[in-house]
């Protein structure tokens, strides 16, 4: 049988690992079998900012099973086809019955530099073709250097750098050196006495991931202030920018923010291809000056991604880079449950899914119909913003997260946009971020500034009824509101510990001293109340 042949053409991309020792077998293990990946955030993204899909810095606990056939005494077990941002002093493998002796990570990629520097003193075929014919033609050399400086091979007419005579030049190896992978490999050495085939567990943390929830808010139509109705609808958007993909996976999110001390960006050293450097002398005598690098052609872009088709029931609706995202529509939507994870949330994905090499992948979480909330027009009406000139209220969509308004489960945070229907179809009115939010806390969206309605607070000069000493003033506010239904309006009228109040019954939200009051519609309120700073 032919052995199979392995053509270097300038440049190659590829995997490098140092020959095993020679006193232990080497084993591969099978492919993965179950695979669990479980997304941390990153914990040093700011509550309000976005995923970075150019630099994730969230991580991933991933669980390979595998199976592995092992002869008497010491062997080596690779693990091919690992995270190349897998943190190997976080591995853990468990079900060998030999433990582990040592633990070992491949630093290179397999690469044109590898493949020269893995045939040193070997065979290969070097291909010319004349440019003048366009006939090719090939003999037999020997590989005398390395691949750090130029490219040397013995010839039957002597010795010659490759890709220095300026023909079209190519060579072709008959096998790939031993120890060489296409992919990132992890491998440890073991015992076992009597041998045998046993099914493992790899178990280790890997950079380069990130995930963030991203919530759709639909208002109904016809709504008045304090009956409002919207429909919410969450996705977790997991972010995988290594370069190997995990298929068939049981997919977990962790919400909330870890404490972490370890540096997982300077602990996973990702491999590196190594590309073919080739060096060319001067026309002429060698004597006369030092080597002139040759510009050598860039790589070729890698090939495109695979083309994200609809998977039976998941959503995915981004690629690499975000550069093609999809709106692919699955027929049935299936939720990722919640589960207790100590202080922290875990959202759990009923089926397995692909998470996809350097992409992104969309998966429901929470799908809420007919959620009860408010309609809240908010101004500040202290005596520090009283400059008599009437101002647009602040609109806020409110609810509280519990089963009686039909919520009552954990909303990591992320970004939200608020839609409301109409007429004219679903029109988007607001766009903001999302805090975490508990089960049970009040929930509160700003929509931005209200066209419709105005709050003007005025300070008063003092009453000339005020006791000697006393410093009493008054404060007035007047609202209207051009909406032809009436609208609920809250004042914040300042902080207990910096004014006193008389004449108004007020009550305290997020400590501050607030009044809620009812303006009809195509109409206009007026109020009255004395303050004095606390101090006094």
């Amino acid at each position: 049988m032919a052995r199979p042949a392995f053509l270097l053409g300038v440049p190659l991309l590829a995997l490098a690992m140092p020959a095993a020792g020679q006193d232990r077998a080497v084993v591969d293990a099978s492919e993965p079998a179950d695979l669990a990946v479980t997304v941390y955030r990153d914990p040093n993204r700011g509550q309000w900012q976005r995923l970075e899909p150019e630099w994730p810095q969230g991580f991933a606990m991933i669980s390979e099973t595998r199976t592995v056939t092992l002869p008497p005494g010491e062997s080596r077990i690779r693990f091919e086809g690992v995270a190349e941002g897998m943190v190997a002093v976080s591995a853990i493998v468990t079900g060998l019955p030999g433990g582990t002796i040592e633990k070992n990570r491949n630093a290179d990629l397999l690469s044109p530099a590898a493949l020269v520097d893995g045939s040193l003193g070997n065979r290969v075929r070097i291909t010319r073709t004349n440019p003048a014919t366009g006939e090719a033609a090939s003999e037999s050399a020997i590989v005398r250097t390395r691949a750090d400086g130029g490219l040397v091979l013995q010839t039957e007419a002597g010795y010659e750098a490759v890709r220095c005579s300026g023909l079209p030049e190519g060579l072709t190896f008959d096998s790939i050196p031993d120890g060489l992978s296409s992919e990132p490999v992890f491998s440890i050495d073991t015992r076992d006495e009597s041998g045998g085939t046993y099914t493992v567990t790899l178990s280790y943390l890997a950079w380069g991931f990130d995930w963030e929830a991203s919530y759709v808010a639909t208002l109904h139509e016809g709504r008045d202030s304090d009956d409002v109705r919207f429909d919410l609808t969450s996705w977790l958007t997991i972010l995988n920018d290594n370069g190997q993909s995990f298929e068939n996976a049981e997919l977990m999110a962790v919400a909330g923010t870890l404490n972490i001390e370890s540096d997982f960006e300077g602990l996973s050293d990702p491999p590196e291809a190594r590309p073919l450097r080739l060096t060319c002398y001067p026309i002429g005598s060698t004597a006369r000056g030092s080597p002139v690098p040759r510009n050598v052609p860039p790589p070729p872009p890698p090939p495109p991604a695979p083309g994200y088709a609809e998977e039976a029931m998941i959503v995915v609706t981004g690629a690499r880079r975000q550069e093609a995202m999809m709106d692919a529509a699955a027929p049935v939507m299936v939720m990722a449950g919640e589960e207790q994870l100590g202080d922290l949330k875990l959202y759990r994905v009923p089926v397995p899914v692909d998470v996809n090499a350097q992409g992104l992948k969309q998966v429901a979480f929470l799908r809420e119909e007919g959620v009860e909330g408010v309609l809240m027009y908010q101004a500040e009406c202290t005596p520090w913003n009283s400059d008599g000139g009437f101002r647009p209220t602040q609109m806020r969509l409110e609810t509280v997260n519990d089963e009686e308004h039909g919520l009552g489960v954990a909303l990591p945070s992320g970004s939200v946009s608020v839609f409301e229907r109409g007429p004219a179809g679903e029109l988007l009115i607001a766009e903001r971020n999302l805090r975490d939010y508990a089960s049970g806390q009040d929930v509160e969206l700003e929509l931005g500034e209200s066209s419709q309605v105005f709050a003007n607070c005025r300070y008063e000069a003092n009453r000339l009824d005020d006791p000697p000493g006393e410093r009493w003033r008054e404060m007035t506010a007047e609202i209207t509101n051009a909406n032809p239904a009436p609208v609920t309006v809250r004042l914040n009228m300042g902080y207990p510990s910096q004014w006193r109040f008389r004449g108004v019954r007020e009550r305290i939200k997020d400590g501050q001293r607030i009044i809620e009051v009812e303006v009809p519609g195509n109409g206009s309120r007026e109020l009255t109340w004395r303050v004095r700073p606390a101090s006094e």
